[in-house]
């Protein structure tokens, strides 16, 4: 039976359409953007012009949008004219000499819009670009504070105008809480060890992102055998970025001392039985539904840069909601840092 095969000549075809259409959608976006940032300048600048009449921005706006729909069609709304104006306002560093990037669609910028810090904004462009968020990932990473929540941004505002010294360049890759909304874990029931585990497996994408940039999926329930006992560790990653593995176990109640020493026996048993050559130590992480900051003063948790512990939400909480929750993890860490 003869089977019919594309023909190489086909497939490699359809390769240079394909890749001729993404960089004209490229090329596209970042003229279309680029047109967006001018026309939000010359609004400013001729609302400037007129800033001794009242009203009169409102009456550019007016007036530009019937001229540009009749002319371009929908798309130039007096509502589309104000975010185009807003995007000029919020990025006018542009005429400083720095360039919107062309990764970023117009959607990117306008999730951007509303991010009020600047040093967050740029953080997140920053990610965005490198690490290829769509929209709805750039969407749910701000709503769920991720900048906020990095342990290293928190350290460093508690360290900075101490003398402890800098954290390990581990902490900027570890966030606190973690958000697991997507997991539709019951909110009414209790659910064991194993479930947690298998729903994180089943959602293993998502979490990889939740986790943040570098990590791969090693393992689950890693099997470490000594002289004299087996032990099974739930979740094992490595960090391409870190060069090191990271044990992520799993608890669905508050931390406890004996947690804590659990996760620091896998650890050294890592680092000494599977770490290789070329292998930074490994980092520990326990995910567990309330910290403790008297276990994180008196713990080995106690100024230890490869442990960590988070606390995790079941679900996605409001903003002010997850604010509280960061302020209340910052008083663990500080007790983990003896402050």
């Amino acid at each position: 039976m003869e089977i019919n095969r594309q023909p190489d000549y086909i497939a490699e075809i359809k390769l240079i359409l394909s890749q001729a259409r993404n960089k004209a959608y490229t090329a596209i976006n970042a003229a279309m953007v680029e047109a967006y940032w001018q026309i939000g300048k010359r609004i400013v600048e001729e609302e400037q012009n007129g800033a001794d009449r009242a009203g009169y921005g409102d009456e550019i706006l007016k007036v530009l949008s019937e001229e540009l729909i009749h002319e371009f069609g929908k798309g130039f709304s007096h509502t589309s004219l104000k975010n185009f104006k807003k995007f000029y306002l919020t990025f006018r560093e542009v005429q400083k000499g720095q360039t919107l990037s062309a990764q970023l669609s117009w959607s990117h910028y306008e999730r951007l819009m509303r991010v009020p810090d600047t040093e967050a904004r740029a953080w997140y462009i920053s990610e965005a670009v490198t690490q290829n968020w769509s929209v709805r990932v750039l969407d749910r990473n701000i709503s769920t504070l991720y900048y906020q929540r990095l342990l290293s941004s928190q350290k460093k505002e508690l360290t900075k105008d101490s003398e402890v010294p800098e954290t390990h360049a581990t902490d900027e890759f570890i966030k606190n809480p973690a958000v697991l909304e997507f997991l539709k874990l019951p909110a009414n029931k209790s659910y064991t060890e194993q479930e947690f585990e298998q729903v994180l497996i089943d959602n293993l994408q998502q979490f990889l992102l939740e986790l943040g940039k570098g990590f791969s999926f090693v393992a689950r329930q890693k099997h470490i055998r000594t002289e004299t006992a087996d032990f099974y560790i739930d979740l094992v990653f490595y960090n391409y970025i870190l060069k090191c593995f990271v044990i992520v176990e799993l608890k669905t109640n508050k931390i406890t001392h004996q947690d804590i020493g659990q996760l620091d026996m896998y650890v050294r048993m890592y680092d000494d039985l599977e770490r290789t050559e070329g292998d930074n130590p490994t980092v520990g992480i326990l995910l567990c539904t309330e910290t403790d900051s008297t276990i994180a003063r008196y713990s080995v948790l106690h100024e230890n840069k490869q442990l960590f512990a988070n606390k995790y939400l079941a679900y996605l909480p409001t903003e002010a909601e997850l604010a509280a929750e960061i302020e209340r993890e910052k008083l663990v860490i500080k007790q983990q840092l003896g402050l």
